[in-house]
């Protein structure tokens, strides 16, 4: 069992001065895997004062010297993948096959931020003004559980690209993780100070950093509900925020597309991570007079998919992470047999011989409208709602037809008439006949799916303050 009883601050492993311990249970068997000592509040006060201190030379540093910082971060983390790949498995549930991509994210989070900052004007000239693009100052990082490290890495790289110290709170369901990127980043020699991380409550250590005055900025990832509480904590001290947020992605499946390479395509979008991902394409929206066909392919291909223990291989649905995400799926489940939708694979319970972990059912609804509860609030979990259209504007008007707006899919092989779409769909990232995210091109949410961006460009930028020097020009 692992006892994880130290925070870092200040380019040190201490003990944390708040005295809760949290459980840590493996999803898979429900079995006692660790123990982790939370942070608290004054916790937080030190971490930030650390970082304070250490922005006041870190705001200095050259671009050549943060894209070193950079690879060494890359390196370090680097070296240690593959435990980083089996903490993901054991601790989250995430499915063994899979596992790897996370870290591969991580890994190579701190090389494209090496390559934004090196190829990034820091200042430019605007009419008779200079601008110049200075650090905000102290970022405070609060990451998910679904993809801990992951988030801890891309936040982190664009912080450091930019000139900003960081506090950083990790989801405290996946300290593991969280212990594993901490020896990482420290084995980086980063400067003591630049990088400072505390385990810990919503309710205690995200409260303390959105209520904290030295804290310029917060970048989260997470529900929209927790987006809300930070966005009206920090407006007190007029703080930025990155707000990466929920989800409810449809996927178009256009008249002219192969349903035997989309719909199995669409399963998947929605399954992977199983189904606890933000830009899950949990709403399916297909021709209403080819919905047969779609629901034949769906009976045939669902009970092919391998549902179970992470470890092996061949599993493509791990468990839920908690007893509390599971009774959440399975509360909507049992919303949409109530609200009248067709169950055309999966259901309430367990799947058969997989009661021993968080397991449930891959599931998926037919003949779903537009108002019913599973399709319009983020579920989290492997439950595709199928919805259909007569005509592609009406296709159009029900993905848009939702209060998120993170990510849309398409499906088709007319690529200028999935463009035209494209340019309809009311989500930050819209992609089509599959996952193409760019880590170079902004990534974030329209409408309650979140505020900024991240990756890129657009997100060093959100990390940085314009300042206008007028009147430097010698004046005839």
């Amino acid at each position: 069992m692992r006892i994880i009883d130290k925070i870092y601050i200040n380019g040190q492993f201490v003990t944390p001065q708040g005295t809760e311990v949290q459980t840590l249970i493996n999803p898979s068997t429900k079995q006692i895997i660790g123990q982790v000592t939370l942070a608290n509040a004054k916790d937080v006060q030190d971490a930030v004062s650390a970082a304070k201190q250490a922005f006041k030379t870190f705001k200095h540093t050259t671009v050549e010297q943060r894209a070193n910082m950079l690879q060494r971060l890359h390196d370090a983390v680097l070296a240690r993948k593959d435990e980083l790949s089996e903490a993901f498995v054991e601790e989250y549930g995430s499915a063994a096959a899979a596992a790897p991509n996370f870290t591969d994210l991580a890994v190579n989070s701190f090389i494209w931020a090496k390559e934004t900052l090196e190829s990034f004007a820091f200042t430019k000239q605007i009419g008779t003004a200079n601008v110049r693009l200075e650090p905000l100052g102290v970022i405070g990082i609060i990451t998910p559980w679904n993809a801990n490290y992951t988030y801890i890495a891309s936040k982190l790289a664009t912080a450091i690209a930019a000139g900003c110290t960081t506090v950083i709170k990790p989801s405290e369901l996946s300290a593991i993780q969280t212990q594993l990127i901490t020896e990482c980043l420290h084995a980086a020699d980063i400067p003591a100070g630049v990088i400072n991380i505390v385990t810990g409550t919503g309710q205690e250590v995200g409260a303390e950093l959105t209520r904290n005055p030295d804290i310029a900025k917060i970048s989260f990832t997470g529900s929209t509900d927790v987006g809300k509480i930070i966005q009206r904590g920090a407006a007190d001290t007029m703080k930025r925020v990155t707000l990466e947020l929920g989800g409810k992605s449809p996927n178009i499946v256009l008249d002219d597309a192969d349903l035997n390479q989309a719909i199995p395509l669409a399963l998947m979008l929605c399954y992977g991570n199983n189904g606890q991902s933000c830009m899950a394409a949990s709403r399916l929206i297909v021709p209403e007079h080819r919905l047969e066909e779609v629901k034949a392919i769906v009976s045939a291909f669902v009970p092919n998919i391998k549902v179970g223990d992470p470890q092996d291989l061949s599993t493509q649905i791990g468990p839920m992470v908690s007893q509390k995400q599971y009774d959440r799926v399975q509360r909507y489940i049992q919303s949409g047999i109530d609200e009248g939708a067709e169950l055309v694979a999966g259901g309430l319970g367990h799947p058969e011989g997989l009661e021993y972990g968080y397991f449930v059912k891959p599931t998926v609804f037919a003949n779903v409208k537009p108002a019913m509860t599973i399709a319009q609030e983020e579920i989290f979990g492997p439950v595709l709602s199928i919805l259909t259209y007569q005509f592609e504007e009406e296709a159009i008007e029900i993905a848009n037809d939702t209060v998120y707006g993170l990510a849309a899919y398409i499906s088709t092989p007319d690529l200028e008439k999935a463009n035209r779409i494209a340019a309809q769909i009311e989500a930050g990232v819209v992609m089509i006949n599959g996952v193409m995210v760019d880590m170079n091109a902004p990534f974030g949410g329209f409408k309650q799916s979140g505020i900024g961006r991240e990756f890129g460009v657009y997100g060093l930028e959100e990390h940085l303050e314009p300042k206008s020097i007028s009147g430097y020009l010698i004046q005839d």
